[in-house]
């Protein structure tokens, strides 16, 4: 299991196994294929040269080799404990009772030194925490954890740009200002709509009526807030139908959208308090921008009042607020203090919805503030209800299920809580989703019969579908978005206005992605859709002016992006979410294509249409838990065995500048190299130092940045457009984003721009290159798991190397390492609204 051939130079097949060591290969030559010694001998560690590793095949071939036989490091292999600090992990991990927020996130944090606030290294990575650090793993890409022994000096904590997709102005105006302010801008525009929505409600919703003990407890404080007014129904109970929309008129009048106002930073006095605080507890002052941005007007006051706010900055872990709160308050200070656990239930909520979590049971929350030294975890609960911090719901763990005939009987349910912009989002999103499957009308119009008369194979079953359907599922490789990319030609064909979105740019340039000869109609991003960047804009009701939607890469969605693209359609419009179930879940809160998948409330199309080639078996292969031997005898799967991280860079250097242009054809700049985290001695950092020096080497005067160097722009979390620097100037750092220009102010450079050449999976996610490089050091055999590998194995065309250094951890990831569960509400939510599907 888990051997795939490949060629040597003069084209005999020879295997290489995916599951062998290090200690399988045999020496080779410290020669590349033209006798000639490797032209990256500078770029090793210390250390004595080793003879090169490579698999050598039955004839004695070195199939591990591109035609090429460089030399290596001779350092020694490091232990799990002592490679640069460790892998960390881009996937999300779900976190159980005693690691809530443990696990990694696509863009985390780095540990820093006990002393520092964020200090030391650069922000990004996530290093997962023990089992008396629940909480300290992810946070934020930019956001660097300090470390145990209170708050000290150090360079600042980054934060990373906030903001997701939203509405914004028309596509002029959007072409003008930053797609960040954009976002930011469509926000607070849906939040505002949610906070509409919530409060139109008639009362507080009763549940739980029959509950007793710790339950009881949690209601009881809600409905103190609530100022004694009695609920009006039952959380079980019917809900009312969402308000449906007008019909759009039959020449929708598109409405420009308002430009999103300049976002700015905090008044200079209010940072200037801040600083003055900050300094009194022993914080870094460089925490002082961020600290204003967090807690707005007055936040040198509220932050004296209750030092723990301190802990709303993204990478301040709660023994460092600890200390700053000692600081400040001296003998007042204690484990026991209220503030202390209101803030730390808020801090570990956020750490859960970073693991892709949109709320936390009970239990769970209650046994990590236990292990942050909180004597009473449910009266810290209670008082971040009580102000509004947090909310809670019960679920019935059998929706379908009969009221209990006996009144002294309890109904069965699971006590949750959660942050109320992910609660809200995720219940705006089952509302939305219900009214588009409702609203549609029972008799489908004509051009849906021509739609499907047109298609063919597998785009006219899932025409067809859609004919009769507000909502449909569409599962597939990647040789099944022909089938989307099909339906989008023949519906714009019969007239109808339709549009696909996917998750980057990236996911546009793909053989069977739809689009029209000016590249702008037919398809775009999800992000730029919602921006008013690119699409139809907006009708007179100020919804997206469209009859179908398909949204590819729809994996990728997260509950505040999902719940904005169904805010937006209007009635009878048509959605179909098309991806692949297998890749990685989103970088942010939920898992909603696979709750819908869980749902079923709408149909659900698996495509047959199969990914060809050795990689599409491959990969076909690891989707099913195997990892296949497969014949390549193009050389479209070549195995590299390296024995530790300094040799894995200084392969992958090889293959991405040398190896792979010279026996493939594909150019350095359409190779893509992939790792499983930012951190470590073959993370995205010391990976693309490595590769910067050898394809694009300078000084890196701004923000160590050079004309022409392969980036990665983040514009919201989560989400990661490739690119390349264009110039630096006194207005910031000048991109070139899927063709377009970005300019980003200096400021938020470090923030939110990376160097590119080597990605994390989950950046790599939508997205496919040419070839790809794949990067398992040893010390990442604890992060990998089936979807990590299916999505980096999967984000290449044409070639694929894998630097193997995790021996047997490869094939074990993909038989057992299955993706780690995150807690949400939206299936359950879903079947309160919308009968399930046949």
């Amino acid at each position: 299991m888990g051997a795939t051939p490949e060629a040597d130079d003069e084209g005999t097949p020879e295997a290489a196994n995916l599951t062998a060591g290090p200690a399988e290969a045999s020496a080779a030559p410290d020669t590349d294929a033209t006798g000639t010694n490797s032209r990256d001998d500078d770029s090793r560690t210390a250390g004595t040269k080793a003879d090169e590793a490579e698999t050598t095949g039955p004839g004695g071939t070195n199939s591990a080799d591109i035609g090429d036989g460089a030399q290596t490091d001779g350092a020694t292999a490091n232990g799990p404990d002592d490679v640069g600090g460790g892998a960390e992990s881009d996937g999300a991990a779900a976190a159980g009772p005693d690691e809530v927020g443990d696990g990694a996130q696509s863009d985390g944090a780095t540990a820093n030194g006990p002393d520092d606030v964020g200090g030391g290294a650069e922000s990004g990575g996530a290093a997962a925490a023990g089992p008396d650090e629940v909480g300290d793993g992810a946070q934020s890409d930019g956001a660097a954890a300090a470390g145990a022994d209170g708050v000290g000096g150090g360079v600042s904590v980054g934060s990373g740009p906030g903001g997701g997709p939203g509405s914004g102005g028309d596509a002029a105006e959007a072409a003008q200002r930053s797609e960040a302010e954009a976002e930011l801008a469509a926000q607070r525009v849906e939040r505002e709509r949610i906070e509409r929505r919530k409060a139109e409600r008639k009362g507080p919703v009763e549940s739980g009526g029959k509950l007793s003990g710790k339950a009881a407890d949690l209601l009881a404080a809600i409905r103190a807030v609530e100022g004694g007014e009695k609920p009006a129904a039952t959380v079980f109970g019917d809900r009312e139908p969402a308000p449906r929309r007008a019909a759009p008129a039959p020449e929708p009048v598109r409405r420009p959208q308002p430009a999103a106002p300049a976002v700015t930073g905090p008044a200079a006095e209010t940072v200037t308090a801040v600083r003055g605080v900050l300094a009194g507890g022993g914080a870094p002052e460089s925490l002082a921008p961020q600290v204003a941005t967090a807690l707005g007007e007055g936040a040198d006051v509220l932050l004296r009042e209750d030092p723990w706010q301190l802990l709303r900055v993204p990478g301040v872990r709660p023994d460092q607020a600890d200390g700053f709160a000692r600081a400040l308050l001296g003998a007042e200070c204690g484990p026991d203090d209220e503030r202390r656990g209101r803030a730390l239930t808020g801090w570990l909520l956020e750490q859960a919805a970073l693991a892709g979590h949109t709320a936390l049971e009970m239990p769970t929350l209650a046994a990590a503030l236990a292990q942050r030294a909180v004597p009473d975890p449910d009266a810290a609960v209670q008082s971040a209800l009580a102000e509004g911090e947090a909310l809670v719901f019960q679920d019935a763990l059998d929706p379908g299920a009969p009221e209990p005939a006996d009144d002294e009987e309890e109904r069965p349910v699971r006590v949750l809580v959660g942050l109320e912009r992910y609660a809200l989002a995720e219940e705006s999103l089952a509302d939305g989703l219900a009214r588009l499957v409702n609203s549609l009308a029972k008799d489908a119009p004509g051009p849906w019969d021509a739609v499907a008369a047109a298609a063919s194979g597998g785009a006219a079953e899932l025409a067809r579908a859609v004919a009769g359907h507000g909502l449909v599922l569409h599962t597939g490789g990647e040789a099944a978005r022909a089938e989307p990319a099909a339906l989008l030609t023949a519906a714009r064909a019969a007239g109808l206005r339709a549009f696909a979105a996917a998750h980057t740019p990236h996911g546009l340039r793909q053989p069977t992605a739809p689009r029209e000869e000016d590249g702008s109609e037919a398809v775009g991003t999800v992000a730029g859709l919602l921006a008013g960047a690119e699409g139809p804009g907006r009708d007179a009701e100020g919804a997206l002016d469209l009859d179908l939607l398909i949204v590819l890469d729809a994996p990728q969605l997260d509950v505040e992006t999902a719940a904005m693209v169904v805010e937006a359609l209007p009635d009878g419009a048509r959605l179909v979410l098309s991806g692949d179930p297998a890749v990685l879940w989103s970088a942010g809160p939920g898992r909603v294509f696979a709750d819908l998948l869980a749902a079923r409330v709408c149909p659900q199309l698996a495509s047959r249409r199969p990914d060809p080639g050795p990689l599409g078996e491959l990969v076909s292969g690891i989707g099913a838990g195997e990892l296949l031997q497969v014949d390549a005898p193009g050389k479209e799967v070549v195995i590299v065995p390296v024995r530790d991280a300094g040799e894995a860079v200084h392969r992958t250097v090889q293959l991405v500048a040398d190896s792979v242009p010279r026996a493939i054809g594909v150019p350095a700049e359409q190779t893509v190299v992939i790792t499983p985290g930012h951190g470590g001695a073959a993370g995205t950092r010391a990976l693309n130092t490595a590769l910067k020096e050898r394809l694009n080497p300078g000084p890196g005067r701004f923000g160590g940045f050079d004309p022409g160097d392969r980036i990665a722009y983040s514009p919201a979390p989560g989400r990661a457009v490739p690119g390349r620097v264009v110039k630096a100037d006194g207005d910031g750092l000048h991109l070139s984003c899927a063709g377009g220009p970005v300019v980003v102010p200096k400021e938020q450079v470090e923030q939110s721009v990376r160097h590119g050449w080597a990605l994390t999976a989950h950046q790599a996610a939508g997205g496919r290159w040419p070839a790809a490089v794949v990067v398992l050091p040893g010390d990442a055999a604890q992060s990998l798991s089936r979807p990590w590998v299916y999505t980096a194995f999967s984000r290449a065309e044409r070639h694929l190397s894998v630097v193997h250094g995790v021996e047997q951890a490869l094939p074990r990831a993909v038989a057992e390492a299955l993706p780690k569960p995150r807690t949400t509400r939206l299936p359950l939510l879903l079947r309160t609204l919308v009968p399930t599907a046949g």
